[in-house]
């Protein structure tokens, strides 16, 4: 599949997190001739945070992960592309379980502190056999240097890898965060919209944990949209070792918590547009910046209005500065707003004021910026102190290529 036009032109050299071993094997579930299952193992007294889709349809491996993030620890994650293990019944139930309970018996621990992911194509029995085979090998491949191949090896229609890294401290401490993800299409703000897996050498509580991923996942994977499509695999786990032995935080207001909550909320941050950069077909990344609304969340319902409104991710793929497509989505939102106060921007250039378009308003400057790879819109409702951010990409006709062919 061609690379991405919005794609980084290289793969993030990720710092290693002491703590964490990786590896990666081609196990032949659905591609042939690459890698498709992922083993992440880490050291005994690492903490575990997790979200996850809030579909009801939901695979079997999302339950078994809110099942054992009860108990706040982990040992390891397995993952396997090119199969999603949903919608598969009780036989999915136990795959999920076998594969949890071989793991287990691999590294000596409890089958709760065992993590499962699996995505693909909905419906189809997971090939037990081969993912209980590749365990062994697995294991006996783990390094702590294997991140772009793990990347790699939980990729779908992805067209790159996706990763990211930042080092930063705790109470005068260095620490390090490094994580990749996959996503490219059925993504849209419902929790995580993909899969992503987080790893630190920080010493957090897994109570703290949760709730820092929590709130740094609602600006980051959670302000995101491809197509609107949310899926029944999405995941995103944070894995915290320990390994950096700093001094422990008592919440997650504490002061010395500050730098190290900020560097997550990049991370994942940059993580997610990478996967909107990554979106199928996608020719243009588009931000869109919504305020002046009554709340955030308002804010944020706006802002995916227009993000997921197909008639405006087609007029930006044709380059076409329809402003009143933006104007459509702000109505249809269902948030107060009001026609006379309403600003829109496009590229930063000043288009509606007081109800209409404003005078002298020269289109082709609005155009110019259409003709790039990076948009901005924004929407000023003008009627509180509510913003928010989301980020999506163009429509063309490559995402409808792509997905009519998906099963083949």
């Amino acid at each position: 599949m061609q690379r991405s036009p919005l794609a980084p032109s290289v793969f993030p050299s990720l710092i290693p997190v002491n703590g964490v071993t990786l590896s990666t094997l081609a196990a032949g579930i659905k591609y042939p001739d690459r890698d498709d299952m992922m083993l992440a193992v880490f050291e005994p007294g690492t903490t575990a945070a997790g979200v996850f889709t809030k579909s009801l349809t939901a695979g079997a491996p999302v339950h078994c992960c809110r099942r054992n993030l009860k108990t706040g620890t982990a040992r390891a994650v397995i993952v396997n592309s090119g199969n999603a293990n949903a919608f598969t019944g009780r036989r999915g139930d136990l795959h999920v379980m076998q594969t949890c309970d071989a793991v287990a018996d691999t590294l000596g621990c409890d089958s709760s502190d065992v993590f499962v992911a699996s995505t693909g194509v909905i419906g189809e029995l997971l090939p037990i056999d081969k993912v209980l085979d590749g365990i062994p090998e697995l294991y006996s491949g783990l390094c702590d240097d294997h991140w772009e191949a793990s990347a790699k090896a939980i990729m779908t229609t992805d067209t790159f890898a996706k990763g990211a890294t930042v080092q930063t401290s705790i109470g005068g401490q260095s620490v390090v965060i490094s994580g990749f993800a996959k996503g490219s299409g059925m993504i849209a703000p419902d929790m995580a919209t993909m899969l992503a897996f987080i790893f630190t050498d920080a010493a957090i509580p897994a109570n703290i944990l949760q709730e820092l991923l929590v709130e740094t996942n609602n600006v980051s994977f959670n302000s995101i949209t491809v197509d609107s499509d949310t899926s029944t695999s999405d995941t995103c786990l944070l894995f915290a070792t320990g390994g950096a032995c700093n001094s422990v935080p008592s919440s997650i207001e504490d002061n010395d918590f500050s730098l190290f909550r900020k560097a997550l909320c990049e991370l994942m941050e940059d993580l997610a547009v990478q996967v909107v950069r990554d979106g199928e077909g996608a020719s243009k990344l588009i931000k869109v910046t919504v305020s002046g609304a009554n709340t955030d969340d308002a804010a944020k319902t706006v802002a995916k209005s227009i993000a997921n409104s197909p008639l405006v991710k087609t007029a930006i793929a044709g380059e076409d500065a329809n402003w009143g497509r933006v104007v459509m989505a702000v109505g249809k939102s269902g948030e107060l707003a009001d026609r006379d106060k309403l600003k829109i921007k496009m590229g930063g250039i000043l288009i509606t004021q007081n109800g209409q378009v404003i005078e002298g308003y020269d289109e082709s400057l609005v155009t110019e910026h259409l003709k790039g790879q990076e948009i901005t819109i924004d929407a000023d409702l003008g009627i509180g102190s509510g913003s928010s951010i989301v980020w999506t990409c163009d429509l063309t006709h490559g995402y409808v290529e792509i997905n009519a062919d998906y099963r083949s």
